[in-house]
């Protein structure tokens, strides 16, 4: 294959990256390098053949129309966003500027594009949209989201990515443009900026300093190891059907305070505390995000009877490769840091 991967230097777009780039395939990987967005990532194919980087945004519609002329893939991969819901709460306009804009104008020069391949490539073609359950609002103590579950975005951050795949919808039935969107869980793994849940925990601990943990800790989030979410958008990319939506999830679901409490173990069994004591010590409740949604759930049988996915690493395996990669990785974590981000709370409006 040969891909256009925008957000291609952040979290689950670097991981696809480093993957298809593993596998052979080749990469044009447009980002816009925001603060989320890091080169180290993407440091082991710096020089590959296969791997093409271009710093430049979305939205730039003009610069998108000539990648796609000049090096003519097979796919476009979006997982260029936005992605913080605290950050969203600070600065909604961000969000929208990249999540719905950029969307908007990334859509219309990949249309374009497609209109005007030849009919093999234009069959073969595809556009991806990496999407997230928070589109669909907050569930209740029971159930779980279909791919039917209507729209209830509570936050900016999924007003935005609502917004987006409403567009991607749109362009399949007005202009036939062969699209596919996933819906995924909470994300984690290798690579993850650490204003997110895990890896911010296992740095605020290493830092001794309070771990967070938003109102009562009770929230509860299916989790989603990141290689596994990357299968899944290749298992979409080959055998999805066009037009459709796909909900990818990891069946473990968990309550923060309890992910929060398992990475303190970890880490007092890989890294203790100078002094003996437990991790543990140092959870601290702190307000509640407003308006936070209170569980979320995914229902993956879609994507598992009719495409034959599954994911591959319980929860308990795909943390403690986590943990351990963070270790073994604390010069990456203090480049992030050195930059504008501090670990400090966010979302606080």
């Amino acid at each position: 294959m040969n891909f256009l991967v925008t957000g291609g230097a952040g979290f689950i777009g670097g991981n696809f990256v480093l993957d298809a780039v593993a596998r052979g395939e080749t990469v044009i990987n447009l980002d816009a390098l925001t603060y989320a967005g890091n080169r180290d990532t993407l440091a082991s194919i710096v020089d590959h053949p296969n791997h093409v980087f271009v710093h430049g945004d979305i939205g730039d519609g003009g610069l998108v129309s000539r990648l796609l002329a000049e090096h003519r893939p097979e796919a476009v991969v979006n997982f260029a966003a936005e992605s913080h819901v605290d950050r969203s709460i600070d600065g909604p306009a961000a969000f929208i500027q990249t999540n719905v804009v950029g969307t908007l104008a990334l859509l219309e020069a990949t249309r374009d594009y497609w209109k005007a391949l030849e009919d093999g490539p234009k069959q073969r073609f595809r556009f991806l949209h990496v999407s997230t359950d928070e589109v669909y609002g907050a569930l209740g103590a029971t159930g779980w989201f279909t791919e039917t579950t209507p729209y209830a975005p509570n936050s900016p951050y999924a007003a935005s990515k609502a917004a987006s795949d409403h567009l991607v919808r749109a362009f399949h039935h007005s202009y036939g443009l062969p699209t596919l969107t996933t819906h995924c869980g909470n994300n984690y793994g290798p690579y993850q900026f650490p204003e997110k849940l895990i890896p911010l925990v296992i740095a605020k601990a290493l830092a001794g300093e309070p771990l967070p943990v938003y109102g009562d800790g009770k929230q509860v989030r299916d989790w989603l190891y990141v290689g596994d979410h990357c299968q899944a958008i290749r298992t979409v990319l080959e055998q999805g059907r066009v037009g459709e939506t796909y909900n990818v999830g990891g069946s473990a679901e968990k309550r923060n305070i309890d992910v929060v409490q398992a990475l303190c173990a970890l880490l007092d069994a890989r890294r203790p505390r100078p002094d003996g004591q437990p991790y543990a010590r140092q959870i601290t409740f702190v307000p509640d995000r407003p308006g936070h949604d209170r569980r979320y759930a995914i229902d993956a049988s879609k994507l598992r009877i009719d495409l034959g996915w599954q994911p591959e690493y319980s929860f308990e395996r795909g943390l403690a490769e986590t943990v351990d990669w963070y270790l073994a990785h604390q010069p990456w974590v203090q480049r992030v840091l050195d930059g504008s981000y501090r670990l400090e709370r966010i979302g606080i409006a």
